[in-house]
């Protein structure tokens, strides 16, 4: 593996060329025509025009991309996160075109990547996970009111071919549920082609635990242990930490063990997530659904244990045989990440595109580290995720990371659209927050004081 091409933009395609700058890899960055001249752009050997602005006629083209592969010479690919990270399709042409893949095999994406599926495959490997539903194809909801008096109410509709936050539907009421379902069918054909769903019973009083695992592809894996994601709005992550303040020690135990045994199960290759939903009362976790690639919070996970997660990828991906033992894994200290946007909590959270006419990053500061893909006098468009920065914030313990985490919020400065950095630090300086109390109905609770 000599020269590696990211199909990706933005941090994390920054972030994957500063990783494999590290093992002397040369990179080629793609690019659409909004992001001509983009960060990521600047940063790598080469840059290849793929397609217009629309993610569907250039980051989404298996074929521009491979057709950029050949054009450079590159002999490996890094997908990032989002777009074709967890398409099994791109995965196969990559390894067909006799191009390196890195990540896991497209027949485990493909496991994992039906949540219907790997629910299946998650309770055949012990791993707890809530009641559920039967599959319900697009334009079939027969049956669908029994279902949901089995699964139990409240529950979620969730598309079993993906998409997160965007994915899912919380039905209250028995009355709710076949008008909900067809909503939600709908959305997940347009969206990722199959409109495919089934119920899980939701856990209303709960925390979102995840556990980064790494495999090695043959039957063999070890944990990097959790990060709690459960400030959320719209089911999407805004601020991650590790540890978790909400759970025991012996449920920590318990689930770490569980990811690995999943993980073993489905003989996994690389970084992934196994994540959790976890009873705040009761302690007890289940299943939730594994994402098969790097997680945006990836550098939580590296500021406690001091390992670089996108390195290890590389270097698995390469053919080195990595000494990687989990009793030689630790975690230190106390890691919070708060995602940088813009958009405005006042509105919904909406995104809001613009031009960032002044952007000044806390970078620099002791213990704090910012990935970011924009620099000062670049556009938020409309076509990708609004994200402009990463901050995470390292400390001795909890304490320390907080007060970390909000001088560095203090420095941020964001002009030209409206960005998130006040409702964060309000966020992370509630005395709810302080404590611990991070479930994930905290941004619903505390609305009014966090919006301001």
């Amino acid at each position: 593996m000599n020269k590696l091409l990211i199909a990706n933009r933005g941090e994390i395609a920054c972030r994957i060329i500063r990783a494999a700058r590290a093992l002397g890899l040369a990179t080629v960055a793609v690019h659409s025509d909004a992001d001509a001249g983009a960060m990521h752009t600047a940063l790598a050997d080469e840059a290849v025009r793929i397609g217009p602005s629309k993610p569907a006629e250039s980051y989404l083209k298996i074929d521009a991309l491979l057709a950029a592969a050949r054009a450079t010479g590159a002999d490996a690919v890094h997908p990032g996160y989002g777009f074709l990270a967890e398409n099994e399709g791109f995965a196969r042409a990559v390894v067909e075109a006799g191009l390196t893949w890195v990540g896991p095999t497209p027949e485990s994406i493909e496991a994992m990547g039906d949540k219907a599926r790997a629910r299946a495959l998650a309770e055949a490997a012990g791993v707890p996970v809530l009641p559920g539903s039967r599959r319900f194809p697009e334009g079939d909801l027969e049956g669908i009111e029994a279902a949901g008096d089995t699964v139990g109410f409240p529950l979620l509709v969730k598309a079993s071919g993906g998409g997160g936050g965007i994915g899912m539907r919380v039905v209250d009421a028995p009355a709710d549920l076949r008008k909900v379902a067809e909503a939600t069918q709908g959305m997940a054909a347009r969206s990722f082609g199959d409109g495919t769903v089934f119920l899980e019973r939701y856990v209303r009083n709960a925390r979102h635990v995840e556990v980064q695992v790494f495999g090695f592809g043959d039957g063999r894996a070890v944990h990097l242990f959790e990060r709690e994601c459960s400030i959320q709005r719209r089911f999407q992550k805004i601020v991650e930490e590790s540890p978790s303040p909400g759970i025991s020690a012996a449920t920590r135990a318990r689930m770490t063990a569980a990811a690995v045994a999943l993980a073993e199960a489905v003989r996994y290759r690389g970084a992934g997530t196994i994540e959790f939903v976890v009873d705040d009362d009761s302690q007890g976790f289940f299943f939730l659904e594994m994402n098969t690639r790097i997680q945006v919070e990836h550098p939580v996970t590296e500021a406690v244990t001091g390992l670089d997660l996108v390195g290890l990828q590389l270097r698995l991906a390469a053919g080195e045989a990595l000494a990687l033992r989990q009793e030689d894994i630790r975690q230190s200290g106390h890691a919070i990440e708060c995602r940088l946007y813009a958009e405005n909590p006042a509105r919904m959270f909406l995104p809001q595109p613009g031009t960032l006419a002044r952007l000044v990053l806390p970078e620099g500061m002791a213990g704090i580290r910012v990935d970011t893909g924009v620099r000062q006098g670049d556009a938020v468009t409309p076509f990708y995720d609004p994200m402009i920065a990463k901050i995470i914030a390292h400390g001795a313990d909890r304490d320390a990371a907080i007060a970390r985490m909000l001088a560095a919020l203090a420095r941020v400065e964001v002009e030209g659209l409206v960005a998130n950095a006040p409702f964060l630090a309000r966020t992370i300086g509630h005395p709810a927050f302080r404590a611990g109390r991070t479930t994930t109905s905290f941004v619903d609770t505390h609305k009014a004081e966090l919006i301001g």
